[in-house]
């Protein structure tokens, strides 16, 4: 698929630049929110160093620079954007810290999971402050923006988290069930809800609001733009965690199938087996992780390989990616050339090309 862009020349470096400067200011923000009463040492050391552990790692700020984007290329400002994409940014280190425990991960960002450093309880705690802490940023946009724009930003966060959590809901239920009758369709709901609510549809929606861009069929639009966006980043994520660098993924190699999680790979891979092959199979998907060995999982990328899960795989995120350069021309249509709007349209192909 050709990069996307108008503006030449500068389209392989549009990215990362935007990536950088709008993650420097939403990390500078975030900071402040950060900060609390814990420096100094003290007993709450226990609670703002743990906070502030998992956004010094690094990571790519893609969520709050979308929603700073989304708002300039709509025609809003930087600065009336930048409380909207901290709260973001605050709860996606909230899901994180939650989500590493409930999956029982090791490694998040090149580094042990925080309930390694610290023990499941402070962890768990942690999250929580995070949650709570994202609720300033959200209330101090009715400073900026007035009342009806901060709650209406305030209704699509709600919504967000509630969607967020019914779709890990969703993930979690079928490791306990050991579900293995699912297709693609099962999983598309799954990152509809989990991937894409909180990392492309919301960061969207609330920059055109920020914008003055409410009305409902314009944000329906770029709802469908987000979720192929969103699809597409989660699948390459995925593959990522089976073919990946470990060095520059920065997670742990093949966790997904240490944690039995059902990507789109695992599921292709569950309609192409039979017989004593699919039993095994089915009785790994089901075992707890500490029962799982090297062996096993070396046994399951071989099987992905021998019968083409992996490329089916790049083959439906290029679909995935391509459907949202359509949705794009649509949801952008007479919107004005500017960096912004190539940044997000470029988006399409990074989230395929990205190491």
């Amino acid at each position: 698929m050709p990069a996307a862009g108008s503006r030449g020349g500068g389209d392989d470096d549009l990215v990362p630049s935007i990536l950088d400067q709008y993650g420097v200011r939403a990390k500078q923000r975030l900071g402040q929110y950060l900060r609390g009463q814990g420096d100094g040492g003290g007993h709450l050391a226990y609670l703002y160093d743990h906070l502030r552990d998992y956004p010094s790692r690094g990571g790519r700020s893609l969520r709050p620079s979308l929603c700073i984007a989304s708002a300039k290329a709509f025609g809003g400002t930087l600065e009336d954007a930048l409380d909207s994409a901290v709260a973001l940014e605050i709860m996606h280190n909230a899901f994180l810290i939650h989500d590493d425990v409930e999956d029982l991960s090791e490694q998040r960002r090149g580094r042990p999971t925080l309930h390694q450093l610290h023990g499941v309880p402070l962890a768990v705690n942690a999250g929580d402050a995070m949650t709570v802490l994202g609720l300033r940023p959200l209330l101090d946009n009715g400073r900026t923006l007035g009342p009806r724009t901060a709650l209406r930003i305030l209704e699509e966060a709600e919504r967000m988290g509630r969607e967020a959590v019914e779709g890990q809901a969703m993930e979690l239920g079928w490791r306990r069930e050991n579900a293995v009758d699912l297709d693609e369709a099962d999983y598309l709901r799954m990152v509809l809800k989990k991937t894409c609510s909180y990392t492309t549809i919301f960061p969207m929606r609330v920059g055109a609001i920020v914008a003055g861009r409410d009305d409902g069929e314009g944000l329906d639009r770029l709802s469908q733009f987000s979720f192929f966006l969103g699809s597409a980043f989660q699948i390459q994520d995925d593959l990522l965690n089976l073919v990946g660098d470990p060095e520059d993924y920065g997670k742990e190699t093949a966790g997904d199938l240490w944690e039995g999680k059902r990507t789109l790979m695992l599921i292709h891979l569950l309609g192409q087996v039979d017989g004593a092959e699919r039993d095994w199979l089915r009785a790994i998907m089901g075992a707890p992780r500490a029962a799982i060995t090297v062996a096993d999982v070396t046994r399951m990328r071989r099987l992905m390989d021998r019968h083409g899960s992996i490329e089916y795989g790049r083959a439906f995120a290029h679909a995935c990616a391509g459907a949202a350069l359509h949705e794009f021309s649509l949801a952008f249509s007479g919107v004005r050339s500017s960096r912004d709007r190539d940044f997000i349209e470029r988006l399409c192909t990074w989230v395929i090309e990205r190491a």
